[in-house]
């Protein structure tokens, strides 16, 4: 066992630890110069990649088109919708100056005083006001709805407390936004974007997501109304992975963008904006991975085969070669990305110790005695298991092994999920139960008094309001006022 997978820390002893250190020897990212801040490894951007693409070609397929607005906002802008202001302000990186100049006392660069700015400008938090007070220019008729746009982009709010991928101060992700001539197409969209995050999730990810409606104390400032797809990781805490927001006709009002309709009257046009960023991988990481390093669904993995050759010298080398360069293009040919690792200067147990690591799904490995007998080795990442198969008729085994091995995750995270969730009528049981993690369905009175108190008391917020699930009317659990229906609790990051 190579020396990084023994120095990994066991997730019963100390998840958080057993996170940070994965995301660092699985070569995704690592801490950057500047507080807060993440360098993503290439390894690790090949996920992101991967991601991208995917939800790209989704997006599109419902024709969404892609666009690029500018990094800095001025501050105006973010002044002109009053509830979206106060939701950012606190978190915002503020641009004072334009110039630096040599330090007179020889101390390097200094801020000159001379060149600061007549109006500050935002690093962007979110991209809806420099979006909106764009739409002004574009949108004039019935005709130029709808416009659906999405960047691919990075943002930037002040976090105090970071971990990699979960939150820190700088984020990749994609933002879209979109509007329209009518509240019932921008309701449609809303709904239809979160549809695709989460078949994402579950497709892709092998993650299982549970659809719903925030409340309004957890809602995006400026919606009326949040749409959320919460993830359960393995310690027991939810993870919101994407959201969608209906934003009414707020935007629209505050930067005045107008329509002429098809009555030839002036209209508000109606809008949404949906994303999800680099938390993604965070939730990748923390639903499937184990005590020996990363677990890759296939569907994501950047190598999803690796093939090492076992040989004592150039000759064995050369004729396993020979045997492998076959299956190789044959599973590329299949849309398989393999990686045949021939390279000399590391043993064959530490190649797969270091795959095993990096989650890469199927390792094959291949000698002289694997040729005679024509077999090859196979072992899966999702079970570790290992057995021999026939070297004829591989890549065929090989495609059909990597969808099982998507499958089997899924299922694991569904029985996970379902293990961790739990029903309760007592507020006394919700206390109880909520330190042993996981969702918990419990009745509530829909006040932001008693979901304030709830946060306080046990540091539960109320994830969302399901779209499906049990929808029988109760008594909220802590005041034994009516309740509309079930929502769902837990502890998050």
């Amino acid at each position: 066992m190579a020396k990084e997978l023994k120095d990994l820390t066991k997730r019963s002893e100390n998840y958080s630890q057993w996170y940070n250190e994965l995301v660092v020897k699985a070569d995704l990212a690592e801490q950057s110069a500047v507080r807060g801040c993440m360098v993503i490894k290439p390894y690790g951007y090949a996920i992101w990649e991967k991601m991208q693409r995917e939800l790209d070609r989704m997006f599109k397929e419902t024709g969404v088109q892609n666009a690029y607005f500018p990094l800095l906002i001025p501050k105006s802008f973010l002044c002109r919708e009053a509830e979206h202001v106060e939701g950012f302000a606190k978190e915002c990186a503020v641009v004072t100056h334009y110039r630096l100049k040599n330090d007179p006392n020889g101390n390097g660069v200094v801020v000159d005083p001379d060149a600061r700015l007549e109006e500050e400008l935002i690093v962007r938090p979110t991209s809806e006001t420099i979006i909106w007070g764009t739409y002004k220019n574009w949108i004039h008729s019935y005709r130029d709805l709808p416009v659906l746009c999405n960047q691919w982009a990075n943002v930037m709010r002040w976090e105090m407390r970071t971990r990699m991928f979960l939150r820190t101060a700088e984020f990749l992700w994609q933002e879209g936004h979109c509007a329209h001539a009518t509240a019932e197409e921008s309701e449609n969209r809303t709904v239809q974007m979160i549809n695709i995050y989460a078949k994402f999730a579950r497709d892709y990810m092998a993650m299982p997501v549970i659809i719903g409606v925030k409340t309004a104390n957890e809602r995006f400032a400026g919606a009326l109304n949040t749409y959320t797809i919460e993830a359960m990781m393995q310690d027991g805490k939810a993870l919101q992975a994407g959201t969608s927001h209906n934003l009414g006709q707020n935007f629209a009002k505050a930067f005045d963008v107008t329509f002429v309709n098809k009555d030839n009257k002036p209209e508000y046009v109606w809008a949404n904006s949906w994303g999800v960023s680099t938390r993604l991988m965070g939730a990748l990481i923390m639903t499937h991975s184990d005590d020996n390093g990363l677990v890759l669904p296939p569907h994501l993995a950047p190598i999803q085969v690796v093939i090492v050759p076992i040989y004592k010298n150039s000759d064995q080398l050369a004729e396993i070669s020979a045997k492998v360069d076959p299956i190789v293009n044959e599973l590329r040919a299949m849309g398989i990305s393999v990686k045949y690792d021939d390279s000399e200067n590391k043993r064959p147990g530490f190649k797969f110790a270091d795959y095993e690591l990096k989650g890469v799904p199927v390792r094959l490995a291949i000698g002289a005695r694997d040729i005679e007998n024509g077999t090859v080795e196979v072992m899966r990442r999702d079970t570790l298991e290992k057995h021999v198969a026939p070297l004829e008729g591989i890549a065929d085994y090989i495609k059909g092994l990597l969808e099982e091995i998507q499958a089997n995750i899924y299922q694991k995270a569904i029985n996970h999920r379902e293990s961790m969730t739990r029903t309760v009528d007592s507020y006394e049981e919700f206390k109880e139960e909520i330190e042993k993690g996981g969702f918990i369905l419990a009745h509530w009175d829909g006040t932001t008094e008693t979901e304030e108190r709830i946060k306080e008391e046990t540091k539960a917020t109320i994830r969302c309001i399901p779209l499906d699930g049990d929808q029988t009317p109760g008594v909220c659990m802590v005041t034994g006022k009516p309740s509309a229906r079930r929502v769902l609790f837990a502890r998050n990051y």
